[in-house]
């Protein structure tokens, strides 16, 4: 890891796309983490999209084309099998969920790590799912990602009412199974949960508009400041956002 700014490395062409996969992100994620913040479950984006993971490792290791779209459906299906089994023990344990949803994230976790075990790029596979490589994000890339955010997007604010616990859950897996094969799957949480914290205590009708600009602001600040000092981009745009979301949530903690 270099600590020098390296201005030559400040490339549109690639910061662009990188930019656009993270607001395309961000666009369907700060509204669903304000309800995941109101319900009481934020470790449910980490499980959803540790199981949609889980989706393309199975699929990885039976030989398919990583960016096919066979495997895309399998991380379809595997988020849509853990949304329905999410919404199962919401109906039967509520009192108990977020500890079964951690419970969840872990164990795909853990077949994750024995899918990859005799695989000897398993480590790096394994990195690219939690860090990500929204550098290497081609416009290609982001078409379907766009088409399935407005088609969410749509569906969470102009028929939220009548989704109910099953419909919110569909639309959480099929938001973080896009997600998560763009920016891995530290960045999907911190879209999900650090913008909606940092408004909370701002008023209800800013809270949307000040969350998506949090979280825009932070994914474009980290992205240039991981490509001038060379560091990794998805930890960066991480500890960006958190920095970011601390200054924004403590200015209005302030005004409370």
């Amino acid at each position: 890891m270099s600590g020098s700014v390296n201005w030559s490395l400040l490339d549109w062409s690639i910061l662009g796309p990188a930019l656009v996969a993270g607001l395309l992100v961000l666009s369907t994620h700060v509204p669903l983490g304000q309800r995941v913040l109101q319900k009481g479950i934020v470790f449910i984006d980490l499980a959803i999209a540790q199981i949609a993971g889980l989706g393309v490792i199975a699929a990885s290791a039976l030989g398919w084309e990583p960016q096919g779209w066979a495997v895309q459906g399998a991380a379809a299906l595997a988020a849509l099998a853990g949304a329905a089994l999410l919404t199962w023990m919401e109906r039967r344990w509520p009192d108990i969920q977020e500890a079964l949803i951690g419970a969840l994230f872990v164990m795909a976790s853990c077949v994750s790590i024995l899918l990859l075990a005799d695989n000897p790029h398993g480590g790096e596979h394994l990195k690219d799912l939690l860090v990500g490589q929204i550098l290497w994000v081609t416009p290609a890339q982001l078409w379907p990602v766009a088409a399935l955010s407005a088609l969410v997007l749509t569906l969470w604010l102009g028929a939220q009412r009548w989704l109910g616990r099953a419909g919110f859950y569909v639309l959480f897996a099929l938001a973080v199974t896009a997600s998560v094969q763009l920016v891995g799957v530290y960045l999907v949480f911190s879209s999900l949960i650090m913008p909606a914290l940092a408004v909370r205590h701002a008023a209800p009708r800013w809270q949307l508009p000040l969350a998506w600009v949090t979280g825009a602001l932070g994914y474009a600040l980290g992205l240039v400041l991981s490509t001038l000092l060379d560091w990794p981009s998805g930890p960066v745009v991480v500890l960006t956002m958190a920095v970011l979301c601390m200054a924004i949530a403590t200015k209005f903690h302030g005004r409370s």
